[in-house]
């Protein structure tokens, strides 16, 4: 049997045990498609990263599988590693590290004690199934607590996006599976996103929009996700789409969970149009083996 080696991390965060979890195997080489997905079962956390070795300097070939499935791109895993990385000294944070998962490269840039990304694509808008009345009746709220119709986004994965009116929705939102399964699962995003738009004095932040955010995805069931990057690209290309000025997100998600996070986002200004930058902290917080027969 030979020994995969892996470490655990929290992501957006920089506080052991909140953010989102991660596991990253990064000496993935010679690893069968279906033991990494068997790899990604077995530690049963949102998203497992396995990385192959160095393409060139500071290049990396990058795999994401979750529990079920294989993805094209997603957020905490982005960043998640690109910390790892720089802690093990494998990259030097003073140039730019490629990440290349199957939607295409991602630049990272390291800064104080952030990592943060370049998304590959500008985000695709379209019409969601969702309107208000629905949307409201999806999350067991007033149909006034949903702000307008719901769309669609995505810079790789869809999300519907769903704006409500305040903390009080946000917090008080209870999925119905049958509302689930006629508007969503039927849909071409399998993931609802939440969001509220906050003053930067409600939480006492640097300049920039503040936003609270929740996530749901469907998998064996519904389940929530206590930090994702790819939905606050999607949400912040959006709501950049909608103002020629820079922008900058701070996106506060987990706090329902206990698993408190932070997502920095910025479009327009500096940021190439269309794409979206996605930055957080991560950390360490264990390591481990598995074994497997390949």
């Amino acid at each position: 049997m030979k020994t995969a080696e892996y470490y655990l991390l929290d992501v957006f965060t920089d506080h052991p045990f909140t953010g989102n979890p991660l596991a990253v195997f990064p000496n993935a080489d010679g690893l069968a498609t279906r033991t990494m997905q068997a790899f990604a079962n077995e530690l049963n956390l949102a998203e497992t990263v396995f990385l192959g070795a160095a393409t060139n300097t500071n290049h990396y070939p990058m795999r994401i599988f979750t529990p079920t499935r294989e993805l094209p791109f997603a957020g905490h895993p982005t960043v998640g590693t690109a910390h790892l990385l720089a802690a093990l000294k494998l990259v030097n944070p003073e140039q730019t590290l490629v990440l290349q998962p199957p939607i295409g490269a991602l630049a990272v840039s390291y800064a104080q004690t952030r990592a943060t990304f370049t998304t590959a694509q500008p985000a695709k808008v379209m019409d969601s199934n969702l309107d208000q009345v629905s949307a409201a009746a999806l999350l067991g709220l007033e149909t006034h607590q949903v702000i307008g119709k719901p769309v669609i986004a995505s810079c790789g994965l869809p999300y519907h996006l769903i704006e409500l009116a305040d903390r009080v929705a946000l917090e008080g939102a209870l999925i119905s599976a049958t509302i689930w399964a006629e508007f969503i699962a039927s849909s071409s995003a399998e993931q609802i996103y939440l969001y509220v738009m906050e003053q930067p004095n409600d939480i006492g932040t640097e300049t920039g929009t503040v936003i609270r955010s929740r996530m749901f995805c469907m998998h064996a069931s519904i389940c929530e996700d206590p930090a994702t990057g790819s939905a606050a690209a999607a949400l912040t290309s959006y709501l950049a789409a909608n103002q020629p000025d820079a922008l900058r997100c701070q996106i506060h998600q987990g706090i329902e969970m206990g698993r408190p996070s932070v997502i920095y986002t910025a479009a327009n200004g500096d940021v190439k149009p269309g794409l979206v930058q996605v930055g957080g902290q991560a950390i360490i917080v264990g390591e481990g083996k598995l074994y497997s027969a390949d």
